[in-house]
């Protein structure tokens, strides 16, 4: 869908308000068509560029051999400023020639012509109507939504056509849609989850620096719960050695439930390269007791042992029980990235689909 081998680059100078176009901090990373490299004068986005990209396409095919429960996506970031040390999409960076560290973090691409895409995408006649996720690459609701407010064009469209959509999220600016996305429930299928791995906020400031606390997220499921949109939790990731032990499940689920949310959903922390090596470097620095534990733990893979999910999720499911939640199932997301058989990787056709 996205054919970035076809992109060709220009760079502009200028400045609009508080913002300032640059020449290239050395060379573009690939070739982007008419992409306009910004950076922001606002604390929030210091040492952060914005790579302003007109897409060719805006709706993504998942492809068929993959186990995703969706088949279509809308990603109109690359790159997220939630800096989670362990993201998973972390390896798509290195597509662009950009690393999956700190250009991850610190380097977006944002698909400025989102909205106008996806008005003629929804329109075609080959389009069917079929359910669309949000969220499952980058967070579409990372800071940089607050400026380019891409996803409010992006759910006025899909909220017309009244075309069933769902949304994963660590981001609280969500609330500020959620007028459109209650228009959405009322005509169509919606679903809303949110990303809490944890409350322990020391272990939040060190591995989700970039993101909303993780009691913020609960008052925003408090919110769309209040409105009469029911939301799921992905209890994600939970890390080996720092969010496992019970008494963080304990009182991870039960914020859970008294935010409202309808059921909880674990997942264990899995290291596909890219993200391995990263939050490696991150657990070296801040729990150097722990390394030889996920040494032991992952060994040369990415995933932990079947049993050791079985266990985790069993585990989290008698908490949630307790706590009145559901009995814990799939939603319309799942972290993308489920486990494979050992040693097995997507192909790159796969890898750019989901970008």
């Amino acid at each position: 869908m996205l054919d970035i081998a076809l992109y060709v680059c220009s760079y502009k100078n200028m400045r609009w308000n508080n913002l300032s176009a640059t020449g290239p901090p050395g060379a573009l990373p690939l070739a982007l068509p008419e992409a306009v490299v910004r950076t922001f004068d606002t604390p929030g986005f210091a040492g952060m560029t914005f790579y302003e990209i007109h897409a060719k396409s805006i709706i993504s095919r998942v492809p068929s051999a993959s186990s995703m429960p969706f088949q279509w996506t809308i990603n109109p970031y690359r790159g997220c400023s939630h800096a989670c040390v362990y993201c998973f999409a972390r390896n798509t960076h290195t597509y662009l020639d950009l690393d999956s560290g700190d250009d991850f973090d610190r380097k977006v691409v944002v698909k400025v012509n989102a909205a106008a895409l996806l008005r003629r995408e929804l329109a075609s006649a080959s389009w069917s109507g079929d359910h669309i996720a949000m969220g499952t690459n980058v967070d579409c609701y990372q800071r940089a939504e607050g400026r380019y407010g891409l996803m409010r064009g992006i759910l006025r469209e899909l909220v017309e056509r009244a075309n069933p959509f769902s949304i994963l999220t660590k981001g609280t600016l969500i609330t500020r849609d959620l007028d459109l996305i209650q228009r959405g429930a009322a005509v169509s299928r919606v679903g809303i989850s949110f990303s809490v791995g944890f409350v322990n906020e020391d272990l939040w400031r060190s591995v989700e620096p970039g993101t909303p606390s993780p009691r913020r997220r609960l008052d925003a499921v408090r919110r769309f719960s209040d409105a009469g949109i029911p939301v799921s939790v992905l209890m994600a990731p939970i890390l080996p050695g720092l969010s496992d032990s019970d008494a963080s499940i304990e009182a991870t689920v039960a914020a859970i439930a008294a935010a409202g949310a309808v059921n909880v959903t674990p997942l264990a922390l899995h290291l596909r390269p890219g993200a391995r090596e990263w939050y490696s470097a991150w657990l070296a620095r801040h729990h150097p007791e722990l390394v030889d534990r996920y040494r032991e733990l992952y060994g040369k893979g990415s995933y932990l042992s079947k049993a050791y999910q079985r266990e985790l999720t069993a585990r989290v499911r008698t908490v949630a029980r307790r706590h009145g939640l559901n009995r814990p199932r799939l939603t319309e997301h799942r972290q993308l990235d489920p486990a494979p058989p050992a040693g097995e990787r997507p192909d790159r056709a796969e890898q750019l689909t989901l970008l």
